[in-house]
């Protein structure tokens, strides 16, 4: 049985590293996260220590540590984007490896300090590439390498997951908090394009606002046009009609890849996967951080050829725009 710490419990994606921590039949320790409302705990890990202030859950580590000779294995980080870079340092400082949600970090220039850090204190970064263990995307890898090494692929990615006007008041609507919309809703896609398709080779962005980016990404084996977008009204009305608010898409070749059901057990398999061993490193990450980190930095090429359908849809003021109206 391993021991854990979590930071950021009471976010949206905790829950699924507690399940995956008690269903890998292990013991979380302390929790930590500024906001209160971590009451999912209970169903997991109801003697675990809970703390609001990160300097007292810092503090009972290293009490454990120092007066009961208590070794802490890992430090799983569900934070905003923006703390992820520091708070797998700290995992790091106290002997433990990371196990950190994506976007891993937002800056490329942050996996190369991390695996400076990884080798001084001779432990492991494992970021959460969740896709990489869906059956219908591993399918598709194996169909790629055992087809024809030379076939460059058409591949359209759309993913519409809406979100209401929280989401600009929240550290996801701040951008140099969240990385912005390809980094906070798309990295994991751009992570599946890159394992698949090889190594980047073009990157343009025609779109990047508040709420969607769109852009054409080119790999060794794939002409990929991409849209992500936050906003409800782009979903498709059919998918409206059945009272859902998530679209996912990824077409390759004209043909539909269906990869809508599998995701609920896919951190309790990365989970499995890193206490055996075979857990995905910094640089399995790179790729996909240095994508997100090109698009929120590109200038817009103008919208010619190669582009994503949606693209054309009209765009929408930002929320706190229209407010500052009324």
């Amino acid at each position: 049985m391993k021991n854990f710490a979590l930071i950021g419990t009471a976010g949206y994606i905790a829950p699924r590293h507690l399940r995956a921590i008690k269903e890998t039949n292990n013991n979380l320790v302390a929790a930590v996260d500024k906001f209160d409302s971590v009451g999912i705990m209970d169903s997991f890990f109801s003697d675990a220590n809970f703390f609001v202030e990160f300097e007292r859950f810092d503090r009972h580590i290293e009490k454990l540590k120092r007066e009961q000779d208590f070794h802490l294995d890992y430090v799983s980080i569900c934070t905003p984007n923006y703390l992820h870079d520091a708070h797998i340092r700290f995992a790091l400082r106290q002997g433990a490896d990371a196990i950190c949600e994506k976007p891993l970090v937002l800056n490329p220039w942050n996996i190369d300090a991390l695996e400076t850090l990884e080798t001084e204190y001779q432990k492991k970064v494992n970021p959460i590439l969740q896709l990489r263990l869906h059956e219908s995307i591993v399918a598709l890898k194996q169909k790629i390498e055992n087809g024809p090494k030379d076939k460059i692929y058409d591949v359209d990615l759309t993913y519409l997951t809406s979100r209401g006007k929280w989401y600009y008041t929240s550290w996801k609507g701040d951008l140099s908090k969240s990385g912005g919309i390809a980094s906070n809703i798309g990295i994991h896609f751009f992570d599946m394009l890159s394992w698949i398709f090889g190594s980047l080779q073009k990157n343009t962005v025609h779109v990047h606002t508040h709420d969607r980016a769109s852009g054409y990404l080119e790999f060794r084996q794939a002409r990929v046009l991409w849209f992500l977008s936050i906003n409800y009204d782009l979903i498709p009305e059919n998918i409206k009609a059945k009272g859902q608010r998530i679209y996912r898409s990824i077409k390759v070749d004209g043909k539909e890849i269906e990869f809508s059901d599998g995701f609920l057990d896919l951190h309790t398999k990365s989970y499995q996967n890193i206490l055996e061993g075979r857990g995905f490193s910094l640089q399995d990450a790179a790729t996909s951080v240095q994508i997100t980190h090109e698009i929120r930095n590109a200038e817009l090429t103008p919208i010619q050829s190669d582009y994503h359908p949606m693209v054309k849809y009209p765009l929408v003021p930002h929320p706190f725009e229209m407010n500052h109206h009324l």
